[in-house]
């Protein structure tokens, strides 16, 4: 899948299949421009359909959510899932098989398509530059040392599924995890994981959303089992999970020192809809519940809201949209601009330039943000 910067660098070009424009900056798995996609969303709507469906068909997954009639329903995320005899859910993790809604194989709830590593501190994480453990955000409360927690690693725990179809996806081989069912791991097996040297946890993906219950019940043993030793819980999601998951994953984030990343991704529904498959709804509304936690715990931040720098459709003018509902929502909230790789169905682009990186992060300052950063920048061009 992944695109090569011999291939990019071709100057290779698609046309916009409404307005006929030629660019770069049109990717060709969509085949429509930003300025199509945002004004005539009914001209659209038949091309980015069409895009989801080949991407979900390469990995046996359902071309859009289920709304079965008397089918089951899941409940998880933004989805709703209902999914009747026979049919599997939008992540392929929940199936219907004898008229009872079955996880995985064994419909055992200790157990998740997950795998996880050891990252040493100072990571890459998105909220990087003002997090306890990199930053002096959170000291003495909720880390080790002033700065960086030298000695210290973060166990990144890594979902092998999502409910949402991001082309662009920089994870994208999740999928391949999602439609093996492999590898299955026990909340104990991730426990056991965590050692003394381990001051934080992280859990992202694909998206923690669609696997919710295992990363909360996971999040809580090992807090309990670190006793008096700093274990900040940490999210980094789409925003889509079910509303009493999300409170729960910000509690548990907001007594542990941690916080929750939300990855917005657009904020025009019509382009959010063409880069994900999906609806921004739920997103918008969880950050807005997340960040009324705001005031419980200013140091470190709770929460942290970053957006991917999309090459011919996250410019200027997304970004403005989005600082400004970020900044209305606490004007303090951490907003990070990361600068795009070629991925999976969005191979066939550059990556971020240095400009439009620059530039994104002075519209956000300038809609009131007051902590806005650039990461990724060395993919940035």
């Amino acid at each position: 899948m992944d695109a090569t910067l011999d291939y990019i660098n071709d100057n290779l070009s698609s046309t916009c299949k409404i307005c006929g424009r030629k660019s770069k900056y049109i990717s060709y798995t969509l085949g429509v421009c930003l300025n199509c996609i945002r004004i005539h969303p009914d001209k659209t709507k038949k091309y980015i359909l069409d895009a989801h469906k080949k991407s979900r068909k390469e990995f046996s997954l359902p071309n859009k959510p289920p709304g079965d009639k008397g089918g089951i329903k899941c409940g998880l995320c933004i989805n709703d899932c209902k999914i009747k005899k026979g049919n599997k859910g939008y992540c392929g993790l929940r199936k219907n098989t004898t008229g009872k809604l079955i996880y995985l194989k064994n419909n055992k709830k200790d157990r998740a398509v997950v795998d996880w590593y050891y990252d040493p501190i100072p990571t890459n994480c998105v909220a990087d530059w003002i997090c306890a453990g990199c930053s002096n955000s959170g000291y003495p409360h909720y880390s080790y040392s002033p700065g960086t927690e030298y000695g210290y690693k973060n166990l990144a725990v890594f979902f092998g599924a999502c409910s949402l179809d991001c082309l662009f996806c920089q994870n994208w081989h999740f999928r391949e995890m999602a439609e093996s069912l492999s590898p299955i791991k026990t909340i104990e097996e991730l426990v056991n994981s965590v050692d003394y040297k381990t001051s934080c946890i992280c859990f992202f993906g694909g998206d923690p959303s669609v696997q919710i219950e295992f990363a909360l019940a996971a999040a809580k043993k090992a807090i309990e089992n670190k006793k008096n030793k700093f274990l900040r819980i940490c999210w980094e999601t789409n925003g889509t999970m079910g509303r009493k998951y999300l409170k729960e994953a910000v509690e548990i984030s907001l007594i542990s020192g941690g916080c929750i990343k939300f990855d917005l991704k657009a904020y025009d529904v019509n382009l959010f809809f063409a880069l994900t498959g999906s609806s921004n709804h739920n997103t918008l509304n969880n950050f807005e519940i997340a960040s009324d936690y705001i005031k419980k715990r200013k140091d470190p931040p709770l929460v942290v809201a970053s957006t991917l720098l999309v090459p011919g459709y996250i410019d200027e003018k997304e970004i403005k949209k989005i600082a400004t509902f970020i900044c209305s929502c606490n004007p303090d909230i951490p907003y990070k601009l990361l600068g795009f790789h070629p991925q999976f169905y969005m191979s066939d682009f550059p990556p971020t330039s240095k400009k439009l990186a620059l530039s994104c992060l002075e519209m956000a300052k300038n809609c009131g943000l007051k902590n806005v950063d650039i990461g990724n920048k060395h993919l940035l061009i």
